[in-house]
């Protein structure tokens, strides 16, 4: 009886040790939670971008000529051009569609994107409502704009978001000598462009938005564009790839999961002739005037000749 008792035991713990080392291996296969989805062999292709190219309708006209050319299903994640970014550093995103030239290089530089590309331009506005309690429509340019709503305390709503709006709007004040903009006229809202001018205009405040997303939400605003065609307040697209050599380093997961050659085609798509050519007309019927000034094949040096 007791020699039946000691195999029953024995029997049990072989049992235990089987099935633990069987849950471990299932555990060091699953992907980490900031990868779920993410698969080359899907067929999908993560696409991390600036809000202003949703918000403004052009990708809802692009994304589908897109997957039906390449056979790809495009998942659109709008975030802030920060965080588009930082996404494809740390391999969440196959492709960055953003618009922050200066952290863009940096990205390029440290070897964490690739084939970074010219798409498009258009540019920032500073809306406001039509009363103009900080008087800046007749400011020489933008900063001086900034000054005069800093001085008169008037209410400005910043995205706060670290997206490249963000960082233009936080470029202008330290041009117009503020550092740290603060105080309850300066409001943050952390959210896209779409969101932060309905805000601005529920509360009658000045905002820096990209002129696309204004005339695409203009008719459901109380705001007008009060200062604009400054030469400060060009706004630049790029698209570029995350680089699985990168990711590789610091984890291996994320950058088998990359798809490079989807992401690859994104690229080529947002530059070819023809796509180039619907961005070009994008916005004409609507608003008299396209939202984006087609760039692919030139420098940022003679973008605006």
């Amino acid at each position: 009886m007791y020699r039946i008792r000691i195999c029953k035991i024995v029997f049990l713990l072989v049992l235990s040790l089987t099935l633990g080392v069987f849950l471990a291996a299932c555990g060091q296969k699953a992907p980490s939670e900031g990868n779920l989805g993410k698969n080359s062999e899907s067929g999908e292709v993560i696409l991390a971008t600036t809000t202003s190219t949703q918000d403004s309708g052009l990708l809802d006209v692009l994304i589908p000529i897109f997957e039906q050319k390449t056979g790809y299903k495009v998942k659109i994640i709008p975030v802030g051009t920060g965080q588009a970014l930082a996404m494809g550093e740390k391999g969440n995103a196959d492709v960055m569609l953003v618009h922050a030239p200066e952290d863009e290089i940096e990205l390029v530089e440290k070897g964490a994107a690739i084939n970074r590309r010219l798409v498009m331009h258009n540019d920032f506005v500073i809306v406001g409502p039509a009363e103009d309690p900080a008087g800046i429509k007749n400011a020489k340019d933008a900063a001086e704009a900034f000054k005069l709503i800093a001085e008169k305390e008037a209410l400005f709503i910043s995205r706060g978001d670290n997206s490249g709006t963000h960082k233009k709007e936080l470029d202008i004040w330290k041009k117009a000598g503020i550092e740290n903009p603060s105080g309850k006229w300066y409001q943050s809202t952390g959210q896209g462009m779409g969101a932060t001018l309905d805000v601005a205009s529920e509360k009658s405040g000045y905002t820096l938005t990209d002129r696309a997303t204004y005339l695409a939400k203009k008719d459901k605003l109380h705001l007008v564009i009060l200062k604009e065609k400054d030469g400060s307040l060009i706004n630049i697209y790029h698209v570029m790839q995350a680089n699985p050599d990168y990711v590789k380093q610091s984890n291996p997961d994320a950058a088998g999961m990359i798809n490079v050659e989807g992401a690859r085609a994104f690229v080529e798509f947002m530059v070819a002739p023809e796509t180039q050519k619907i961005i070009g007309e994008f916005g004409k019927d609507k608003f008299g005037q396209p939202l984006f000034i087609p760039d692919a094949g030139k420098s940022e040096d003679n973008i605006l000749e």
